[in-house]
């Protein structure tokens, strides 16, 4: 007796879905197999942050507001919270400021050091309280064997802090679908002038 045609259709769909499953999981791109081959790279280099001289490499494009200082005479328990707020106030960040950066990546914190890439992005200073950031930044690397390759991070710059961890978010080239996070320092830094920051970053791809 002939099958019926809901009965060819049903099969032919089956058989249809079947052959893709199996050759979804044959796919050299697979996940297990991309797990079982991950590394680990470690990158170091020195970032350049210049905000002045004739050529800078980081500029500011927004302005935020100033942290006001209160009028009235301080008492002794205030001295503190003054203290803090002038030192704020002084500062050449704002609250809410938009800094831009295109700085050269070297192998060593020298000036005439052999230049490995650059770092290009943005910061928002989000805090009020502090020399806090949010930071984009996507670090083109254009020389060695990870030439032609970038990785992406994003974390809060608490400029405070001895060391600050931001998150890899991705990347591209050899770091495709990278993931890990990047530690970054003050080599010969200051606020109004920029300098040098030596960055470590741990690279899972």
């Amino acid at each position: 007796m002939a099958a019926s045609l809901p009965s060819v259709f049903l099969g032919t769909v089956f058989l249809l879905a079947a052959a893709f499953y199996i050759r979804s999981n044959d796919t050299p791109g697979d996940l297990s197999t991309a797990a079982a081959t991950t590394t680990t790279t470690h990158l170091h280099f020195y970032m350049h942050d210049d905000y002045t001289g004739p050529h800078p490499t980081a500029a500011r494009v927004v302005s935020g507001r100033s942290l006001l200082l209160p009028t009235s005479s301080p008492s002794d328990d205030d001295d503190g919270e003054n203290t803090r707020l002038s030192r704020l106030l002084s500062s050449p960040r704002q609250f809410g400021d938009v800094v831009v950066l295109n700085n050269a990546l070297t192998e060593g914190p020298g000036r005439g050091s052999a230049r490995v890439g650059t770092a290009q992005g943005f910061a928002v200073r989000v805090s009020e309280g502090g020399v806090v950031s949010h930071l984009t930044m996507h670090m083109v690397l254009d020389a060695g064997e990870h030439r032609g390759s970038s990785v992406t991070v994003n974390g809060r710059i608490d400029m405070d802090a001895e060391v600050r961890e931001s998150v890899v978010v991705g990347g591209t080239g050899r770091f495709r679908f990278a993931r890990g996070y990047m530690l970054t320092r003050n080599y010969d830094y200051d606020l109004a002038r920029g300098g040098v920051i030596e960055i470590d970053v741990y690279v899972q791809h």
